[in-house]
């Protein structure tokens, strides 16, 4: 019986400095490591107090890491812009991708904060540009 795979994407506004490099860093290690051990994959995006993720893997292990969210202090205001069964992974070998924030990219944080992207396109931007990096 296979897994029956989920992806949520949301955006929440950072409790402190999240511009810091030290506080970026510290919150990708730390999901790298609870995802790796969680099965989950997905990318990170921070910019201008901002986050926005993206995140893959069966529903149970997005609900305990949603609820991780809820509690930590350094998020506020998470919102879930979509949470969809999907047939496969688009992050694949990313326990947690960091996107590096292009102009393009930080207009499309802003759209999708704003509810004028759709959530399927800010997935493939956040793809693309984990794609891109990684090459």
């Amino acid at each position: 019986m296979g897994l029956n795979l989920e992806r949520v994407l949301y955006t929440s506004r950072a409790r402190g400095n999240a511009d810091n490099l030290m506080m970026q860093v510290e919150i990708l290690a730390v999901s790298q490591r609870n995802n790796a051990r969680d099965g989950l994959t997905g990318a990170l995006m921070i910019h201008d107090g901002r986050f926005l993720q993206v995140l893959e893997g069966a529903a149970q292990d997005l609900d305990r890491l949603m609820r991780r969210l809820a509690d930590d202090p350094r998020h506020d205001e998470v919102v879930v812009v979509e949470r969809a069964p999907i047939a496969q992974r688009d992050f694949t070998g990313w326990a947690m991708a960091s996107v590096r924030v292009t102009p393009a990219l930080a207009d499309t944080l802003r759209d999708t904060v704003g509810g004028a992207a759709s959530p399927r396109e800010t997935v493939a931007r956040m793809q693309q540009a984990a794609l891109a990096q990684a090459a």
